[in-house]
């Protein structure tokens, strides 16, 4: 870790992401404005990204496990796995691969499982369950597949640890966030904590095949998964695992098969940065919801993930998992959206029909 030279409190890692001990947001949130101000602000060097460190051991394995159940999942047989499959929620719920749209076309090239890691089924009326089958929804759970028998407790357990993580940010971002939102009286803690619509996404990058081979070197970055913003308040991300498959059949992970690989943040200036996330520590970025809270003042955080080529590179996959922290539908965002209207217009966007399912819930 660097650090700042003009102001020691702060800490950034090689890239210039800020960096937090998990043990100060927990004891002394309201100490960290000043790292808080630099992640999020609008700094041309601010990222709208944050990584926590130091967190406890249990995180690790947690991790370890789902993702490998992300893998495991995946490579299903495909009718297997289209059983949780759900398309009266636009595949917000359960299984969903060729469904979103990146660049214009089908995006095959990712597998995801979507489910609210906080609440199996959220309590409001049935008017709202109808009315957002994407986020009141309820969970679906591959519990009769044996390969994947741990699948829920295991979504559950980093689901609901990074909802932790991503609660206590919530706390040390109010005093930096509450002069820009448009209601200073709204509490991100609150709005999150007390929410229903949180979700995850368990994320498996299938290997580049003839079907879907890996974009040229001398291609745009996001070329393969286009830049795009989540519609969250505040997103949590885990480090992505890369696992190759052995002649044995079971996976083995591997470091990142080419140094392009990864996530890519264009900051506040338009620079255009690779963000690495440690595997023993957690990151959170800046939603579209939090941008339209604030009236524009927050910005959210552009985004695309690369996979490059490289040896081997069509044995190794790639899994990861995002946690997506909003208000409930009917959050006035603005003096014209509440969270439910801004999402359906996200959605009515983005996808063309039902069949289409979110790329960032």
């Amino acid at each position: 870790m660097a650090t700042v030279a003009s102001n020691p409190n702060i800490t950034l890692t090689s890239e210039g992401a800020v960096s937090v001990s998990y043990h100060a947001l927990v004891n002394s949130p309201l100490s960290m404005t000043s790292s808080i101000e630099r992640a999020f602000g609008s700094h041309p060097d601010s990222l709208g990204i944050i990584i926590v460190r130091d967190l406890p051991a249990s995180y690790v394995p947690a991790r370890e496990r789902l993702l490998k159940l992300a893998y495991r999942f995946a490579n299903l047989d495909p009718k297997v796995r289209e059983r949780y499959a759900d398309p009266k929620s636009r595949y917000s719920f359960g299984w969903s691969h060729g469904k979103e749209i990146m660049n214009g076309k089908p995006d095959t090239m990712k597998g995801s499982y979507y489910a609210n890691p906080v609440i199996d089924e959220p309590n409001v009326p049935r008017e709202l369950r109808e009315a957002y089958p994407e986020y009141y929804g309820k969970n679906i759970w591959p519990s009769d597949t044996p390969e994947v028998q741990d699948f829920e407790q295991a979504f559950k357990a980093l689901g609901r640890f990074v909802f932790g993580v991503g609660c206590q940010l919530a706390v040390a971002c109010q005093p930096f966030a509450s002069s820009y939102l448009s209601d200073s009286s709204l509490s991100l803690a609150d709005l999150i904590g007390k929410s229903q619509t949180v979700k995850a996404r368990l994320l498996h990058y299938f290997p580049p095949s003839p079907e879907n081979p890996l974009p040229a070197e001398d291609e745009a970055i996001d070329s393969w998964c286009g830049f795009h913003l989540d519609h969250s308040l505040l997103t949590g991300l885990c480090s992505a695992m890369y696992l190759r498959r052995e002649p044995s059949g079971e996976p083995s992970v591997v470091q990142s098969p080419s140094p392009s690989s990864g996530l890519y943040i264009r900051t506040r200036g338009g620079a255009l940065t690779k963000v690495s996330i440690p595997a023993n520590c957690l990151a959170f970025q800046t939603g579209e919801a939090l941008e339209l809270a604030t009236a524009g003042k927050l910005r959210a955080t552009p985004h695309c993930v690369r996979v490059g080529a490289a040896k081997d590179a069509e044995n190794i996959s790639r899994e990861t998992f995002a946690l997506f922290m909003q208000p409930n539908v009917d959050q006035q965002l603005s003096a014209t959206e509440n969270f439910g209207q801004f999402s359906k217009r996200i959605f009515d966007e983005h996808y063309k029909d039902e069949s289409a399912g979110g790329a960032a819930m």
